[in-house]
């Protein structure tokens, strides 16, 4: 089933500022919160509908790639974990838990406020996943061509990071031996009460001596230091659609570098790099090519080969072709990211003019200067390059 549009999702328009947007994912959050609605599958797909929205439209570049391409422009590699469809109830709650933490509390939702005391709980099910601190992004940039970009590419790159520590008798990705923190008493989060105007509120949030993993180490292991992370490198294969354009940046989740005790991992960010055509000029998905023709042929007409981006093709150029006319390639141009249509091969034709003549070319042309034919004489139809081109966008 097509995923439904994001404003759409959130109930606001498509101009909606940063603030307003924000309200809108906590209204439709509190409407869905799974402690809100247990045991109903129902809503917490419209919960993780609405984080996948904000995920997006919360983000400016994210938001930007989504208003031009659509759910594609921040799809697989290009979308995050909400924008590859891999976002979690974890993630949602370490993530935007505290947009809606002050009714149900911090991180994954507890405590009770008012008429909700019935809400929250904690961790639901007593599951509690590692809270350690989470890795940074990491951005690399990756060159492309213009047949990289129309076709799509898989391209492996090396990259120096922080990796889980590979020590398996000290560490095991925990950094060390552990014992239950004192300060949760293994809970992973901590409780508050605090007096309002409205009565009593109180807020669960994670605990801030073990990050919510409800263990402390004991025994650092000797390789990581007690981080459960070492400096090491990964080959990371991107997958990179075709129809990508120069600034597009593409996120890989949980790529980036390793979170120290067991948190989440950071994300690996793409950023797109154009490299420039030997002959061809990007305009959107079209491209323009600039070909220069000697005089004679423009007066008598002739066949040419011109560049496109995956080989050659062959027009024709009429008797009387003048300077700045347009020829069309019908889809020889680059593909949207969405998959939705593909432009067009323009070509612009240049007149040359010779920079110098011998003696016979020189004396060729002055018979032929006052010749009736050889006099401009142009019809309010001729239209310069940038008039055809407009006219052809506007067709």
């Amino acid at each position: 089933m097509a995923k439904r549009d994001y404003y759409e999702t959130l109930g606001v328009s498509k101009t909606a500022t940063k603030d307003e947007i924000k309200k809108a994912y906590r209204k439709v959050a509190l409407k869905y919160h799974p402690d809100r609605n247990p045991d109903n599958k129902e809503a917490e797909e419209k919960f993780k509908e609405a984080a996948e929205a904000y995920e997006i439209l919360s983000d400016e570049q994210k938001r930007a790639r989504y208003d031009r391409f659509g759910h594609q422009g921040v799809g697989g590699p290009g979308g995050g974990f909400g924008g590859g469809g891999g976002m979690s109830m974890d993630d949602i709650f370490e993530n935007f838990g505290d947009i809606f933490g002050d009714i149900f509390g911090g991180g994954r939702g507890g405590g009770g406020f008012g008429g909700f005391g019935g809400f929250g709980g904690g961790q639901r099910g007593g599951q509690r996943r590692p809270m350690g601190k989470r890795g940074a992004n990491l951005r690399v940039r990756v060159k492309l061509s213009l047949e990289e970009m129309l076709n799509g590419v898989q391209k492996k790159i090396k990259v120096n990071k922080f990796v889980a520590c590979t020590d398996t008798q000290q560490c095991n990705g925990k950094g060390g031996e552990s014992d239950t923190c004192n300060t949760c008493n293994g809970t992973g989060y901590v409780r508050r009460v605090s007096q309002t105007i409205l009565g009593q509120m109180q807020t669960t949030s994670s605990c801030p001596q073990c990050h919510g993993s409800g263990q402390m180490i004991t025994k650092k292991c000797t390789t990581c230091n007690g981080t459960a992370r070492i400096q090491g490198e990964e080959t990371i294969t991107i997958d990179i659609p075709a129809g990508v354009t120069e600034g597009v940046q593409l996120t890989m989740s949980g790529k980036g570098n390793a979170g120290e005790q067991g948190g989440r991992a950071g994300d690996l960010i793409i950023l797109v790099e154009e490299v420039p055509h030997e002959h061809l000029i990007r305009d959107g998905n079209n491209v323009i090519y600039k070909l220069f023709i000697g005089f004679a042929d423009a007066a008598l007409g002739t066949s040419i080969e011109v560049p496109t981006i995956d080989g050659k093709a062959k027009i024709k150029v009429p008797a009387g072709t003048q300077a700045g006319k347009v020829f069309r390639l019908k889809g020889k141009g680059l593909p949207t990211i969405n998959g939705y249509g593909t432009g067009d091969q323009l070509i612009e034709v240049n007149i040359w003019t010779p920079k110098s003549l011998n003696d016979e070319e020189r004396a060729i042309l002055e018979k032929l200067r006052e010749s009736p034919n050889f006099q401009p004489n142009p019809s309010k139809k001729e239209k310069g390059f940038f008039e055809k081109v407009k006219d052809y966008f506007n067709g």
